[in-house]
């Protein structure tokens, strides 16, 4: 491929590349790959979630998997509504607008507000045709407001926020960049004073990741917060797990019909790129904003808490297939996690929240 025949996304990043000097930071490679307006992956018109590759889908996530993922979470969401004494219900990167469908077909009346805040256009405009039904309760955002009260919902977000890379030689730490070696990208290290937060050991030659971004997000949504709680879903360990000597080769991957590579630098804004949560990290920075850790525990064990069993009660075969996905160990049921923080709610709820009832594992942050 020569340089003409490159992408436009692709131009711009060797653009970038040159303007810093020959090396961009993955961090930022990484953002223009998924959000470059028009260009990134998330920002262009491809469809990306689905239950399988025929769709022309890449992934699937828990509300395109089973509309009980929803049904469930509604029950928290209902509790915390209700001990926070608010009817606004946020959630960040809606997808295809699955999540937000079955929250509001289950809540009702519960929720007057339901306010999108997604970065991408093409998702924005899927979702308002998904959710058009439910008129002006459903709203858009492009940011927080200054401050803000309500309950905030948010799956598989902090996953697809840019992260940095780091290099152990054995010596020392280097922060791992993007250059341009002919037609392709290539890696180029550079001596760094950041480390990870954990303290090893770690053997020579590992990779791994460090999450400012997605940390500032959460001190973001804490500093605004006034009244309210917060429930993010995704996959990943807490810091001691994450940066274990048996995982020296990071969290990094992609995703593009239904499969999984390691190598972000090839076929740029076609593929998702993601990396595991360090949800010590996020506890601590939620935390250190002023915000109470409500629980932190498996997938699985937050939706049987909320109930999951009974709604799969009389179910047909498929249903009941597609809710044990979102339950199996070796599915979604123990690598995806769900963390939650609050401010200012009733204290029965802060002391006892339904999806944390059983099974918390805070203790292990």
């Amino acid at each position: 491929m020569t340089s003409d025949a490159a992408s436009p996304l692709v131009r711009l990043i060797r653009q970038a590349v040159v303007r810093e000097g020959g090396s961009l930071p993955f961090d930022r490679f990484m953002a223009m790959a998924l959000y470059a307006p028009g260009l990134g992956y998330y920002a262009h018109g491809s469809r990306k979630f689905g239950l399988l590759p025929q769709s022309g889908s890449d992934f699937v996530t828990a509300p395109e998997l089973s509309p009980l993922f929803g049904r469930a979470l509604a029950k928290q969401v209902a509790q915390a509504l209700i001990a926070c004494g608010s009817s606004d219900l946020w959630e960040f990167g809606a997808g295809s607008g699955a999540l937000a469908e079955q929250l509001l077909g289950e809540l009702g009346e519960r929720v007057g507000r339901y306010t999108i805040v997604d970065l991408s256009g093409s998702l924005r405009e899927r979702q308002r045709e998904r959710l058009a039904r439910f008129g002006e309760t459903v709203q858009w955002a492009d940011a927080l407001p200054a401050s803000f009260s309500g309950v905030v919902v948010g799956n598989e977000v902090l996953d697809a926020m840019p992260v940095q890379l780091l290099h152990f030689d054995g010596a020392q730490w280097q922060e791992r960049c993007v250059a341009v070696e002919g037609e392709r990208f290539v890696w180029a290290d550079r001596l760094t004073a950041l480390r990870p937060p954990h303290e090893g050991p770690y053997l020579p030659g590992t990779v791994t990741e460090v999450h400012p971004q997605a940390e500032a997000f959460i001190a973001t949504l804490a500093d605004r917060l006034q009244r309210g709680a917060i429930f993010l879903i995704d996959y990943g360990f807490p810091e001691a797990e994450y940066y274990h000597p048996q995982r020296h080769g990071g969290t990094l991957m992609c995703h593009r019909a239904h499969q999984a590579d390691t190598d972000p630098l090839a076929d740029v804004g076609e593929k998702d790129i993601t990396a595991h949560v360090n949800f010590t990290g996020i506890a601590l920075a939620a935390q250190d904003a002023g915000l109470e850790v409500l629980g932190y525990t498996s997938q699985a064990r937050f939706l049987l808490n909320c109930g999951l069993m009974d709604l799969l009660q009389g179910a047909d075969i498929p249903t009941v297939a597609h809710a044990q996905k979102l339950l199996h160990e070796h599915e979604m049921g123990e690598l995806f996690k769900v963390i939650a923080f609050a401010r200012g709610c009733d204290a029965a709820f802060m002391q006892a929240p339904l999806g944390f009832a059983e099974g918390d594992r805070t203790h292990r942050l």
